[in-house]
């Protein structure tokens, strides 16, 4: 089985190098587990968000994978930080 024309360990691997980098990014303290789950929680969501939209701009393979969990990872922090203000 395939996520976005990448295995199911180069997606493990590349979610957990795509949220540490949203990490660094966002200024957060999450962890290595947690970075890897929102890099891959980010990539399948922001993928799914994109295809409903019709939208295949990123394509396929471990690179796109890469920029779609790392955009994906960005907005689940923004969005985590929206809900643990209130």
């Amino acid at each position: 089985m395939e996520t976005n024309g990448v295995g199911w360990l180069a997606a493990i691997i590349i979610g957990g190098i795509a949220g540490w980098l949203a990490e660094k990014v966002m200024k957060s303290d999450m962890g290595v587990f947690m970075n890897i789950i929102l890099g891959i929680l980010g990539a399948v969501i922001l993928n799914a968000i994109l295809a409903a939209l019709d939208v295949g701009i990123l394509g396929v393979g471990w690179i796109a994978y890469l920029i779609t969990g790392f955009i994906g990872a960005c907005l689940l922090i923004f969005i985590a930080r929206l809900f643990r203000r209130r």
